[in-house]
């Protein structure tokens, strides 16, 4: 089998600064980071209130992030994407307008079912949202990484998970909102209308430039990403970077999976959590997002890795608290706020830019799949089993627990990530 020509590097870029973010590139990577957030955090946050509110158990709906296991295996038809166009907007605004338009579809359909009576209909659907969400992400996640130069992928990291959080403000405080005074239908279909401003970018950006040769068929689709990977810096550090990606934040995803049923749990109605919780974490991640952004242009990514890695963890403790002291407003926006800036702000625009630098400009769509994959295991089938450990530890345990698991990524930081490395160059 040939192997396409060797390709030069992306062009580099000048010296990053905050310009980055006024250019017709990163503004359209705004828009797409937030149509890319929109699914998931519906599944997450506007499902779970849903069923919860119909009666359904902790259990159940633990189980339920299981079919969200497409985000865990989009690496298996990210080849197909990489290879084929769909259309004349070309290979990677096809795909992305497809599955944009069928998610809002799917996403306003979705809350016409009875969920007392249509569970496993709704199961059907979530798996159906799941899937073309996965498969929007892969699409993203290639437009920005070959729109982009090496040197503004850190800022674009940044833009993309403000972007992404962002739109948790929609079904998360918006939605949730509205259902105290409208039927869910109504709710689940609003909701899914903010997806249109996602499929208009689409429509009027530009294809990204092409880096090398595409995968000629589907055989070069498939083995040569994943053999350029290996044979890069060996079987070795390609499982230490995999076993990285998959641990970075196991613990903040896990801590994070229930936490709509807990705040119920402790007493909080679903206002106090969209107006106080969800609205002030949105703050507070679009913070730690800029900070983030500036802060890797002064630290490097390597170091980012390690500063974030720590508030990240320690975040998790403020969950821990709120267990203890119950229904206290302030003090629920305190340490959502908190969690945002230093989870879904601050560690994972580094996590994005680390999975960025490490796919190569030819086959971006595979490889960034298979490391974002890896990054979802947790949230998939990980977070499934938090319902049975929450029924057995109670609420304040299990955030100690998921506290202990922050730390085993930190621990492989020297070996993938030097604070010292030579392709370092901090910013100062």
């Amino acid at each position: 089998m040939a192997a396409p020509e060797p390709v030069a590097p992306q062009p580099a870029a000048p010296a990053t600064s905050w310009r980055t973010y006024l250019n017709g590139r990163t503004v359209a990577i705004l828009f797409l980071g937030f149509s890319s957030g929109l699914p998931l955090y519906t599944l997450i946050y506007l499902m779970q209130a849903w069923l919860a509110t119909s009666g359904l158990d902790v259990k159940a709906l633990g189980l339920f992030a299981l079919v969200t296991s497409p985000y865990t295996f989009k690496f298996l038809w990210a080849p197909f994407m990489d290879r084929y166009s769909l259309g004349p907007l070309g290979r990677r605004r096809g795909w992305m307008a497809l599955t944009q338009l069928l998610l809002f579809v799917t996403m306003g359909a979705m809350g016409m079912l009875d969920p007392k009576t249509q569970l496993g209909l709704i199961a059907v659907f979530v798996a159906g949202v799941a899937f073309l969400s996965a498969s929007q992400d892969v699409v993203i996640d290639a437009f920005r990484r070959e729109s982009l130069s090496d040197a503004e992928q850190g800022l674009g990291a940044a833009v993309i998970v403000n972007a992404y959080k962002a739109a948790s403000l929609v079904p998360s405080a918006l939605g949730l909102v509205l259902a105290d005074s409208m039927p869910w239908q109504t709710v689940f279909w609003i909701v899914a209308a903010f997806m249109l401003p996602g499929l208009a970018c689409t429509l009027l950006v530009k294809e990204p430039a092409v880096y090398g040769e595409p995968p000629r068929n589907m055989q070069q689709a498939i083995v040569l990403p994943f053999r350029e990977f290996v044979r890069r810096d060996g079987w070795n550090k390609a499982f230490m970077i995999i076993a990285f990606v998959l641990l970075y934040k196991l613990g903040d995803s896990m801590a994070t999976a229930l936490s709509t049923k807990f705040f119920l749990d402790i007493g909080f109605s679903t206002r106090q959590i969209g107006l106080a919780a969800n609205a002030t974490g949105w703050w507070a991640s679009l913070a730690g997002g800029v900070v983030g952004g500036v802060w890797m242009v002064k630290l490097g990514i390597n170091r980012a890795l390690w500063v974030f890695g720590v508030l990240q963890a320690l975040a998790i403790l403020g969950f821990a608290w709120l267990a203890q002291v119950g229904a206290n407003p302030v003090l629920l926006s305190a340490v959502y706020g908190f969690e945002a800036f230093a989870s879904t702000g601050l560690g994972a625009a580094a996590l994005v830019a680390f999975i960025s630098r490490s796919t190569d400009p030819r086959y971006t769509a595979t490889q960034y799949a298979l490391f974002s994959s890896l990054a979802a295991v947790p949230r998939t089938f990980i977070n499934s089993s938090v319902g049975f450990i929450v029924a057995e530890t109670g609420w304040f345990t299990f955030f100690i627990v998921c506290f202990v698991l922050a730390f085993p990524a930190m621990m492989m930081l020297p070996k993938i990530a030097p604070w010292n490395a030579p392709h370092e160059h901090p910013q100062t």
